[in-house]
């Protein structure tokens, strides 16, 4: 019969309490706090409006005429058409409702392919070193190097032609974001990499006859991993821009084939001077409040990572109060004062 000893004054956490994002809210304070939460009310907006796409926009993307007759072109917010229409005729609603999807489907796509490839080429060029780390160091510093947008439509262009199709212009999109990202993982995971595989537990686990693939799979690449979170959320915004780069500069996805916030924007720019701003204002808002819910996220997270904000913050968040020590002109230690945090 086993007894279970409680430490006392030590309370097991809740797994709820233990989950990624709510372990670092939990963690945060003050203005910190407050930045995760925007940052996860935005992206959780973003997320459900993409989503629920089918739901909740009064029309489709491609729609142009209703019961009523066709919408008719560049006319201002009304009740028929709470955003009013563009210069095409379609309603800038539904237009801006259905590119959150169009954005989504291309962040998991991108982010994904990404981790998997950058993840797996990093691994194992840590892992072996030799010639074969410095090809791929030399292959990834370059590409890191070009710059990001011009590679984007490079690839664009290669794949696609710069126009297609929904799953076409989708792919595209996300397969020229994805050249574009797996530089940054590779770096990551390859430093991480690097580091781990002179531990002594990898080399006791080497001594002891695990095999390399066992030492990399089971003990290097779950230690070599934990600072993707951080980089998966910026890069998604990062994503987001990339997308509307593409489409502003004409090689994104045909509007007969899904709403993209880029092109909508393209479109619009001859009507800001004639006085139509309903057309690029509010694609150019869903932009904004969608890149700068993620990387808040993605801020907040990196600065909660860090061990010396963290400490500091347990000490605020426990007591309230930060001791400030200081050295006497005798070489003794004296406790000053206590300055509120």
């Amino acid at each position: 019969m086993s007894t279970t000893t409680m430490v006392p004054g030590v309370r097991k956490r809740s797994l709820w309490s233990r989950l990624p994002v709510v372990a670092q809210l939990n963690q945060s304070v003050g203005l910190q706090r407050g930045m995760l939460v925007t940052g996860l009310v935005l992206t959780a907006s973003f997320v459900l409006t993409a989503i629920l796409a089918p739901l909740i926009s009064p029309f489709g993307f491609s729609q142009l005429r209703d019961a009523n007759g066709a919408f008719g072109a560049q006319n201002p917010p009304s009740a028929s058409h709470l955003l009013g229409t563009t210069v095409g005729g379609y309603d800038v609603l539904s237009r801006v409702i259905w590119g959150a999807q169009t954005a989504l489907m291309v962040i998991i796509i991108a982010v994904i392919l990404s981790i998997f490839a950058g993840v797996l080429l990093g691994l194992v060029s840590g892992y072996f070193g030799g010639w074969l780390d410095r090809l791929f160091v030399v292959v990834f510093d370059a590409v890191y190097a070009f710059p990001s947008l011009l590679l984007a439509i490079v690839m664009s262009i290669v794949i696609s032609g710069g126009r297609s199709n929904l799953i076409g212009g989708v792919l595209a999109a996300a397969i020229s974001i994805t050249t574009v990202f797996i530089p940054q993982y590779f770096r990551v995971i390859r430093a991480e990499t690097v580091r781990i595989k002179a531990e002594a537990y990898v080399e006791s686990a080497r001594v002891l006859g695990a095999s390399n693939s066992r030492i990399m799979f089971r003990h290097v690449l779950r230690n070599a991993t934990r600072t993707l979170p951080l980089i998966f959320t910026l890069n998604a915004s990062e994503a987001i821009l990339t997308l509307a780069g593409l489409g502003f500069l004409g090689f994104g996805i045909e509007p007969s084939a899904a709403a993209e916030w880029g092109y909508d924007l393209n479109k619009a720019v001859s009507d800001v001077s004639s006085g139509i701003w309903w057309t690029a204002l509010f694609p150019g808002v869903a932009i904004v409040l969608a890149v700068l819910g993620m990387t808040l996220v993605g801020e907040s997270l990196n600065d909660l990572a860090d061990p010396r904000l963290r400490g500091r913050r347990s000490v605020a968040k426990s007591s309230g109060v930060v001791a400030e020590t200081s050295v006497a002109p005798g070489g003794t230690l004296t406790d000053e004062s206590e300055v509120p945090q």
